[in-house]
């Protein structure tokens, strides 16, 4: 959730890569306070020539006003990433101070970590305050080599035997999640931050465990997807019009464009605030959330406007699908 909405300057003082595609980015903010272990900011870029907002998880602990942020260069991306790794020492942008929807509990018996690549991210902070503490915390980190796995020797030194790494370049098949929980004790919480497939798959190993849903507690990065970003048109009926989506936006992004209000919170698929109806569809609708259940996605009647797409085709919705039902942001698994 964006508790504040306020956006402060601050200044790139350094940038480092950390592995060959991802960049480590120093910020001097105004922020004297120290942020707690999954907290994020949100930045203004130019971004094709016009103003967006991308949220980034803060890279381990404050250092007086210094933050870090690490980012990932993805071609495939909106601009985002590019934009970033554009920056140099010098360059002034504007951030929302830190704010947490991803907090990371003190008091659970035992704790798995879980990181996929970038995604380890706001991950290095919570094993970080958990060793300090003396807590009982094990991690699983995902790559797809340990030459692209960011932070990975300070992990293995916070962590030593307790840290296993799982990187494609050395194993066959995905990570072993199944075999990860069964080694918790009951009671213990699992904090994960990859891609949607990785978070699809833990959801489904957990649940088929009988695990507690609110202990597995998650993040998402990116908004990648089963099919490759192509165009598509949204028809508004009830608005009398219809809005073209290119490749490189997101569909709410384009529908504010349009002056269409749409309900949002988290721009990543995960507090279903911005949950429209489908009327109908020419295509595959291309679900990137982790709001909406299997069965809700299979039947095709409602779509998380800011991450999913449509492969091809069109799509047309409602203009503005609430109930008095409308979920409570939370990162929190909860059934749906």
């Amino acid at each position: 959730m964006r508790y504040i909405d306020r956006l402060d300057e601050v200044t790139v003082a350094a940038v480092r890569d950390v592995t060959p595609q991802i960049r480590e980015i120093t910020l001097e903010t105004p922020w004297a306070a120290p942020h707690t272990p999954g907290a994020h900011i949100d930045v203004e870029l130019i971004v094709a020539g016009r103003v967006e907002t991308r949220s980034y998880s803060l890279v381990g602990d404050a250092d007086g006003g210094t933050r870090k942020v690490a980012v990932r260069l993805d071609p495939a991306s909106r601009g985002g990433s590019k934009a970033m790794h554009a920056l140099k020492p010098g360059a002034r942008l504007k951030a929302t101070p830190p704010s947490n929807s991803f907090e990371l509990a003190l008091d659970a018996p035992a704790y798995l970590l879980i990181a996929g690549g970038v995604g380890v991210t706001p991950i290095l902070h919570m094993a970080s305050t958990l060793a300090k503490r003396g807590a009982k915390v094990s991690m699983l980190y995902a790559g797809r080599s340990r030459s692209d796995m960011a932070y990975l020797e300070e992990l293995q030194t916070l962590l030593g035997d307790r840290l296993q790494v799982w990187a494609d370049a050395e194993q066959s098949g995905p990570p072993d999640l199944a075999g990860a929980f069964s080694r918790l004790p009951a009671g213990g919480q699992v904090y994960i931050c990859g891609p949607i497939p990785m978070l699809e798959a833990a959801k489904r190993v957990w649940a088929a465990a009988g695990r507690p849903l609110p202990d597995l507690r998650f993040e998402t990065f990116g908004s990648s997807g089963a099919y490759a970003n192509a165009p598509f048109t949204v028809h508004l009926p009830d608005l009398g019009f219809s809005v073209d989506v290119p490749a490189d936006r997101s569909m709410l992004e384009v529908l504010e464009e349009a002056g269409v209000e749409v309900m949002n919170e988290c721009r990543r698929g995960e507090c279903g605030l911005c949950v429209m109806n489908v009327i109908s569809a020419e295509g595959e609708i291309d679900h990137r959330d982790v709001f909406l259940s299997e069965p809700q996605r299979a039947a095709g009647c409602k779509l998380c406007a800011c991450v999913s797409r449509v492969a091809g085709g069109s799509v047309t919705l409602e203009s503005g699908w609430r109930t008095d039902d409308t979920p409570a942001f939370s990162k929190v698994f909860a059934a749906a």
